[in-house]
């Protein structure tokens, strides 16, 4: 999952990224409402961490603005006013939920998790295709009773695949959505962890190509018998 985190306080901004991405998301970082309206009219987000309190636009100006262009992305505010006018208006902008700084980065975790269900309630706690199971919950992966030891880059991959069940993704595509902007590595890399995730999958006596390639248009997985 990809998260956009608007907040220009790096105190607060640097511990949130590293606990998100040992978390498996990606996280990418706009230090002032501005950058942040300008990524989100180029890439698309799972998620909206919105501090109020911006340079260039604040985030309830912001929020306003997302939500009469049409934009539907999750939006949690993050504030360190806890005044009930501005929770109000903070949810009257169009924002789904409201946490108060200083905040538990458990809490903040467990508020994604509540808004990723909200947004998408036919979203099931556990994925599966076929034999293969994905727990988000606890970033475990079998294959029948068999785990799998993957690595964070080869884990985002297969749950972003079994989140978008039946649709190919391009090369391109994929990395936009498994890699930070400002880390983005060759297209030659997604080729080379699908490999490895094939091959981990085929040594628990799994699906050798349940990620299969669609010649011309990219991956997909493979729908099972």
């Amino acid at each position: 999952m990809k998260i956009l985190l608007v907040e220009d306080d790096e105190n607060i901004a640097l511990p949130v990224v590293e606990d998100l991405s040992d978390r498996h998301y990606i996280v990418e970082v706009a230090q002032d409402g501005e950058m942040a309206f300008e990524l989100l009219d180029v890439y698309e987000y799972d998620l909206i961490l919105l501090d109020i309190m911006l340079p260039k636009i604040d985030g309830i100006s912001l929020c306003r603005r997302l939500r009469s262009q049409g934009c539907q992305t999750p939006i949690l505010m993050l504030t360190a006013r806890d005044t009930v006018s501005d929770r109000v208006a903070g949810l009257d902008a169009g924002a789904d939920d409201y946490l108060v700084k200083p905040f538990a980065l458990q809490e903040l975790s467990a508020r994604i998790r509540a808004l990723m269900r909200r947004g998408d309630s036919s979203l099931p706690p556990v994925l599966t295709w076929g034999n293969l199971s994905l727990n988000p919950n606890t970033c475990e992966v079998f294959y029948q009773e068999q785990p799998l030891s993957l690595s964070p880059k080869e884990y985002k991959l297969l749950e972003f695949f079994l989140r978008h069940p039946h649709r190919v993704f391009n090369r391109t595509q994929i990395l936009d959505h498994l890699w930070p902007l400002e880390q983005l590595p060759e297209e030659a890399t997604v080729k080379a962890h699908i490999s490895s995730l094939r091959q981990k999958i085929k040594a628990v006596g799994g699906v050798p190509d349940l990620i299969e390639t669609v010649y011309g248009l990219g991956y997909r997985l493979k729908e099972q018998p």
